[in-house]
């Protein structure tokens, strides 16, 4: 490992829930190769994971993830390789923000600080959004003269509408926790004192449910953005039927005619 002894992404599971956490806090996570390399692995291993049944992306002190490593990127504009910037969305920020989005499990983006460029697209990617109130998003692309990457200019819109997708975009400044959730860019926000626990009782909630139907349900909303209606209903009737012969529902009907809590395996 090129960096240092330290890894600058962490990947571990417990109880059903897989963390993947940005490792370098010295630097705010901003992204060396190193980190992107480790970073898209670590969302592939959860993706295959069987026994991680929801993914908490996170990041160590006091940013989640402020995007690209500028001092890396410098260096790499001085070597006469005009290629690097558009190699590395492809083999590294592209596998990851797809592996996020396609995880056949949910996704919790916990902001425990600010999140930037590359960081905030990740996060926007994500089903849940959970920021501490001191956090915020920065879309800070064009700061520094660049395009949009990470999927920002597919999920941006989607959550808060083109038109402001586009200011924020074209005129990027820190967006603070609270007008973060005003916009739909949050999904929560929690003061700092609490934001753990929130994290960790939402994970459980998710990883104690109901998995194959959540993998449904996230592959029918994504199939819909981009298919029509009649389309979307084939989409939604074969994930009815899958999840209709499952495990879960099987078990979630018992209890419910018992009048007892459910208990899902994710099958």
């Amino acid at each position: 490992m090129s960096e240092s002894s330290t890894p600058p992404v962490t990947y571990e599971v417990a109880d059903g829930v897989a963390t993947v956490t940005f490792n370098r806090p010295d630097t705010m996570n901003s992204l060396t190769t190193d980190t992107k390399v480790a970073l898209r692995d670590a969302l592939h291993q959860a993706a295959a994971d069987s026994e991680a049944r929801c993914v908490v992306l996170t990041g160590t002190g006091r940013a989640f993830c402020v995007g690209q490593d500028l001092k890396e990127h410098v260096a790499g504009l001085t070597s006469d390789d005009p290629g690097q910037l558009s190699d590395t969305v492809q083999e590294h920020y592209n596998p990851a923000v797809t592996a996020i989005a396609t995880m056949p499990k949910p996704v919790i983006a916990a902001v425990n600080g600010i999140a930037a460029g590359a960081g905030a697209s990740l996060a926007f990617a994500a089903d849940f959004r959970l920021l501490r109130r001191s956090a915020g998003f920065n879309l800070a692309f064009a700061g520094i003269a660049l395009s949009c990457d990470t999927g920002a200019s597919w999920t941006l819109p989607r959550l808060v509408g083109f038109g402001r997708a586009t200011q924020l975009l074209l005129q990027p400044r820190t967006i603070p926790a609270d007008e973060a959730l005003e916009l739909g860019m949050a999904t929560t926000v929690v003061d700092d004192d609490a934001f753990d626990a929130e994290v960790a009782a939402l994970a459980r909630s998710l990883a104690d449910g109901p998995t194959l139907a959540y993998a449904s349900i996230k592959r029918s909303l994504a199939f819909s953005a981009t298919n029509d209606f009649p389309a979307s209903l084939d989409q939604e009737a074969q994930k009815m039927a899958l999840t209709g012969a499952s495990e879960d529902h099987l078990a979630a009907v018992k209890a419910f005619l018992a009048k007892e809590k459910p208990s899902f395996t994710g099958r």
